[in-house]
């Protein structure tokens, strides 16, 4: 599948400038694909990260026609059971919520650990090949607010061995460690392109 797709370009779902600029820093100019944003409106999928993953890369194929790579991110607090996950989308993402709230939905609770889950799927387009899922996973802490509040939930998330936000952090900090970092480092094993930099 790796081969077929080898200077093609691929459709990377989302209206979110902010995200495709830092994938493309992260993948950097040896990444062997055009990456194209296209904002398509995908259903909200029920179901574990990887189910939800799957469905919204076979519906962008079905509608693009051609090969899609879809982002599903997720962060999950363990006093929660992993909640809110992959439904951080639905209603976390209000002002109000963002990113103050979601360090009070933790108030009652001691454990205030989590980790950031960030999986891409990968369709060639072809119905009958099957979705492609690579995932990174960084955990963390929690927090407090801090930095900046243009992307996320990233005020309240401190990666574990770090004494900076996600917001605080320089970007390319952030892009060596970050939950999306290592799922897009997968991505760019599976196209054989990588440096070594990988897991830290």
């Amino acid at each position: 599948m790796a081969a077929s797709l080898v200077g093609k370009k691929i459709v990377f779902v989302t209206g979110n400038a902010k995200k495709l600029e830092e994938v493309i820093q992260i993948l950097g100019d040896k990444f062997p694909c055009t990456l194209v944003a296209q904002k398509i409106d995908l259903p909200e999928y029920q179901g574990e990260p990887d189910e939800i993953s799957i469905q919204k890369c076979q519906e962008a194929a079905r509608q693009v026609q051609g090969p899609v790579l879809v982002e599903d991110t997720c962060l999950c607090f363990n006093a929660l059971g992993g909640l809110p996950g992959p439904y951080i989308q639905c209603g976390f993402t209000e002002p109000h919520y963002v990113p103050a709230g979601l360090y009070q939905l933790l108030a009652g609770f001691e454990d205030k650990s989590a980790y950031a889950l960030c999986t891409f799927a990968l369709s060639t387009g072809d119905p009958s090949q099957p979705v492609l899922l690579f995932r990174g996973k960084t955990p963390g802490q929690i927090v407090m607010p801090r930095g900046s509040r243009d992307f996320g939930w990233d005020p309240c998330f401190q990666p574990d061995g770090y004494e900076q936000t996600y917001a605080e952090m320089p970007k390319a900090e952030k892009n060596t460690i970050s939950h999306r970092f290592r799922a897009l480092f997968k991505l760019q094993e599976y196209f054989g392109v990588t440096d070594g930099a990988g897991d830290h």
